[in-house]
C-alpha cells in the first residue's frame, strides 16, 4: 500500500531531476528565440514590440516556473505520494498557486486590520511605531481612564519619556532635566528609570558622574533599586570576565559612593575581591575604582584606604603583573601624593544634593538582592487612578506650587479676570525692583575696569575699550577712581594715565567735574598716602592742570598757611607746582597765576589777609625754586605799610564826617566832641610817628 521512506526521497530526487532538466531545455529555447530576433532586423517597430513583449512574457514565465519548483519541492517532502511524475507536479502546481493566493489575501487583510485601539495587546518591546501626536490623541479620545488599554498607552509614553530625558542629561543641562523627570511617575517607572540609567551609562561611561548625580537627586524613589542592579550586574561580570561590562560598572558604583548614595563599604569590598588573586585585569579595575572614589575615601575612611594601598605595594613587590599596570599602579600612588587633585568626588556643578537630604543604602556584596525586573514589564494596575492621584500631590510637594498652578493655568481656558489680574501682577513686578546691597556689581565693574586699563597697549586702546563698558547713572565716578588708584599703584608716575584722563575729561564734562571731586577728596586725605602715592597722585593732577583738562579754579580748595598745611600736604603742593613750572615753563605758569579772572581762585595759595601768611607763601615757594612765581606778593608785602595807612586814614576820614554830622545835636555836646576829637586826632599823630620811626629803623637794618 504504501511506499517506504526512501523509495519517496528517491521519487522526489526524480521530480527535481526532471524539472532541472525542463527549466535547462525552457533556458535553451529561450536563447535560441534571442538569437533568432537579433539575427533578423525587423522593420515593423509593432513587430519588434511583440517580440520583445514574448521575451518578456517567457521571461516572466521562466522565473514563475523557477518559483514553482521551490514551492514543489517543499511541498513533495511534506506529502507523502505515490503518483505519477504529471500528476504529482500538476497536484504541487495547484497548491502552490492556493499558498501564495492565501499569503497575498492575508497580508492585505493583516494591512487592513492593525487598529492602534489594539496597542495594548501588543508585545513587550511596544509592538508596531505610534507617532507621539496620534499617541496623545488616541489618550485623549479614551473614556475609561482606568481601562488596560489607557494603562498601556500611558506606559508607553512614561517609558519613551524616561528613556529621552535619561539619555540627553548633561552636567549642564541636569538642573533642567531634573523637574521634567520628577514631572513623571518614577514609582510606577522605577525599573525603566533603572534600565534606562544602566543602558546609558554602559554606552558611554564618561557620563557616569552625571548619571549618579541624576540618581542622587531621585535616591529616595529609585537609589536602592539601581545599587541592587548595578551591583548583580557588576558580580555577572566578574564570573563572566567581561572587562567593558566591569569597568563600566565599577565607575558607576564608584561614584555613586561619592553622591553617598552608596555607603563606603561596599567600595572596600569590590577593593578586596579585585585584590585578593589579583590579574592585569582586576589590578586594572582596582586602579581606576580608587582613582575615582579614592579623594571621598581618604576622608571617611582613611585606615581602610591605607589598607588598599599597601595592598597596591605588596602586588607591586611581587613583580608578578604587567610592566603596564605596574605603570598604573605607580600613577596611582602619585595621584594619592597630591591627594587627588584633578580627580574630585563631586564636581561642582553636580553637587546638588544637601548633606542633610542623602540617603545612603549600606548593602553588601554577600547580600541576596533582587533585581524586580518584573518592574521593566507591563502590568494592568487595578488602581491606576488612585495611584497617579498620590503621586500627582506628591509632584506638587516636590516641585512646589508654583508648576502645578502654571500647568493648570496653561491647560484652562484664559478669562478676561484672569488677564486682569495677570497685567496687575506684572505691573507689581515691574515696580518692585531688587537693590543690591552687597555691592557686587560694583565690585565687578572695578574688576573689570582694572582689567582693562591693565591689559591695554596704550592709552587709545584703553579709551576705547572703557567707553565700550555700559555704566549705569552714577558709576561714572567709579572709572575716575579705578583709574587713579591704577596710577598711584605704579613704582613711578605713567604718563599713560595722565593722557587717558586727559582723553576722558575732554569727551565728556561729566568725567571733568568727577575729576574736580577726586581732587578734593585726595587733598583731605593725602596725610593717608605714602610718599609714593602722593608723588604719582600729585603729577596725575599736575597733568590734567597743564593740558588744561581740569579747570584751574580746584586750586582754591589748597589754603597754603602755617596752621592750614601738614607735611604731606607741602610735598603735594611742591611736587603739582614743580610739575606745571616744567610742563607750562615758569613765565607762562606765572601768566596765568596772575590773571585777574583767577584771582579769587588763588587767593587761598597767595593770602594777603595777614603778613604772616604772606610771608610763609614767599618762603614756601622761594624754597622749592619757584621764588619768580611770588614777585606780586613780594611788591605787595613791601608796599603794605603804605597801605595800611591809607587804610587808617579813610577809616579816620569815615569816622571825622561821622563826628561832624553829629555837631548840631548842641554846644555843650559840640565842645566835648571838638575836645575828644582834638585829644584822639594827637594821639593818632603820635601812633604814626611811632610807625614812621619803626620802619625806618627796619629800612636801615635790612640795607646793613
Amino acid at each position: 500500500m504504501g511506499s517506504s521512506k526512501y523509495d519517496r526521497e528517491e521519487e522526489g530526487e526524480v521530480r527535481v531531476s526532471k524539472v532541472r532538466d525542463k527549466r535547462n531545455r525552457d533556458d535553451d529555447d529561450d536563447d535560441r528565440k534571442r538569437r533568432s530576433h537579433r539575427k533578423h532586423d525587423s522593420s515593423d517597430g509593432e513587430e519588434g514590440q511583440i517580440r520583445v513583449s514574448k521575451v518578456r512574457y517567457d521571461d516572466n514565465k521562466r522565473t514563475s516556473r523557477d518559483d514553482d519548483d521551490d514551492r514543489r519541492r517543499k511541498s513533495h517532502r511534506k506529502h507523502d505520494s505515490s503518483d505519477d511524475d504529471e500528476e504529482g507536479r500538476g497536484g504541487a502546481d495547484n497548491d502552490v498557486g492556493e499558498d501564495v493566493k492565501k499569503s497575498e489575501e492575508e497580508a492585505t487583510e493583516a494591512r487592513k486590520i492593525v487598529d492602534y485601539s489594539d496597542i495594548g495587546k501588543v508585545g513587550k518591546s511596544g509592538g508596531i511605531y505610534v507617532p507621539p501626536f496620534r499617541l496623545a490623541r488616541m489618550m485623549r479620545d479614551v473614556e475609561d481612564k482606568s481601562s488596560p488599554e489607557y494603562q498601556r498607552l500611558t506606559w508607553d509614553a512614561l517609558r519613551k519619556s524616561i528613556n529621552g530625558l535619561v539619555n540627553k542629561v548633561n552636567a549642564m543641562n541636569i538642573k533642567n532635566i531634573i523637574p521634567e523627570l520628577f514631572a513623571e511617575n518614577l514609582i510606577r517607572g522605577r525599573g525603566l528609570f533603572c534600565r534606562s540609567c544602566m543602558k546609558s551609562q554602559m554606552a558611554s561611561p564618561g557620563f557616569a558622574d552625571v548619571f549618579a548625580a541624576l540618581s542622587a537627586v531621585v535616591n529616595t524613589k529609585v537609589g536602592e533599586l539601581l545599587l541592587k542592579r548595578i551591583v548583580l550586574q557588576l558580580k555577572r561580570a566578574y564570573k563572566r570576565n567581561d572587562k567593558p561590562q566591569l569597568l563600566a560598572a565599577t565607575k558607576f558604583i564608584a561614584h555613586l559612593v561619592n553622591q553617598q548614595v552608596a555607603h563606603e563599604i561596599i567600595a572596600l569590598e569590590l577593593l578586596t575581591v579585585l585584590l585578593e588573586n589579583p590579574t592585569d585585569d582586576s589590578v586594572e579595575v582596582a586602579v581606576g575604582f580608587v582613582t575615582e572614589c579614592g579623594s571621598l575615601l581618604q576622608d571617611l575612611t582613611p585606615k581602610g584606604l591605607h589598607g588598599i594601598f599597601e595592598r597596591f605595594r605588596g602586588i607591586l613587590h611581587e613583580g608578578e603583573i604587567d610592566k603596564r599596570v605596574q605603570f598604573l599602579i605607580e600613577g596611582l600612588f602619585a595621584i594619592r601624593k597630591a591627594k587627588f587633585q584633578g580627580h574630585p568626588a563631586v564636581r561642582p556643578e553636580l553637587d546638588l544634593v544637601e548633606q542633610e537630604d542623602q540617603l545612603t543604602h549600606e548593602l553588601s556584596l554577600e547580600d541576596t538582592m533582587d533585581p524586580e525586573t518584573s518592574l521593566d514589564i507591563f502590568k494592568v494596575d487595578p488602581e491606576f487612578l488612585e495611584h497617579e492621584k498620590r503621586y500627582e500631590d506628591l509632584k506638587r510637594n516636590i516641585l512646589g506650587d508654583d508648576q502645578s498652578s502654571e500647568e493648570e493655568g496653561s491647560d484652562a481656558p484664559s478669562d478676561g479676570e484672569d488677564d486682569d489680574d495677570s497685567d496687575e501682577e506684572d505691573e507689581d513686578e515691574e515696580q518692585m525692583k531688587i537693590q543690591d546691597e552687597t555691592e557686587t556689581n560694583f565690585v565687578n565693574l572695578r574688576r573689570t575696569i582694572y582689567l582693562t586699563i591693565m591689559s591695554s597697549v596704550d592709552f587709545e586702546e584703553a579709551g576705547h575699550k572703557l567707553l565700550k563698558i555700559k555704566l549705569e547713572p552714577g558709576q561714572e565716578m567709579e572709572l575716575c577712581i579705578m583709574l587713579l588708584e591704577c596710577c598711584s599703584q605704579e613704582r613711578t608716575y605713567l604718563r599713560y594715565y595722565g593722557l587717558l584722563g586727559q582723553r576722558f575729561c575732554m569727551i565728556n564734562r561729566i568725567h571733568q567735574e568727577n575729576f574736580e571731586k577726586c581732587f578734593v577728596q585726595q587733598y583731605s586725605m593725602i596725610h593717608r598716602l605714602e610718599t609714593n602715592k602722593l608723588r604719582n597722585v600729585a603729577k596725575f593732577f599736575a597733568h590734567l592742570l597743564g593740558t588744561d583738562a581740569l579747570p584751574w579754579h580746584v586750586l582754591a580748595y589748597i589754603r597754603l598757611t602755617e596752621e592750614d598745611t601738614t607735611s604731606s600736604s607741602r610735598i603735594f603742593i611742591k611736587i603739582l607746582f614743580q610739575e606745571l613750572s616744567e610742563h607750562l615753563g615758569i613765565r607762562l605758569l606765572n601768566e596765568r597765576l596772575i590773571d585777574p579772572a583767577m584771582q579769587d581762585s588763588f587767593e587761598s595759595i597767595f593770602p594777603r589777609d595777614n603778613p604772616k601768611n604772606t610771608r610763609f607763601s614767599i618762603n614756601f615757594f622761594t624754597s622749592i625754586g619757584l621764588g619768580g612765581i611770588t614777585e606780586n606778593l613780594r611788591e605787595y608785602l613791601k608796599n603794605m605799610p603804605r597801605l595800611i595807612m591809607q587804610q587808617q586814614k579813610e577809616v579816620s576820614e569815615s569816622e571825622g564826617e561821622s563826628w561832624s554830622s553829629s555837631s548840631t545835636s548842641g554846644d555843650n555836646s559840640s565842645s566835648e566832641s571838638e575836645s575828644e576829637s582834638s585829644s584822639s586826632e594827637s594821639e593818632r599823630e603820635k601812633r604814626k610817628r611811632r610807625n614812621s620811626e619803626s620802619d625806618r629803623e627796619k629800612r636801615k637794618r635790612r640795607k646793613r
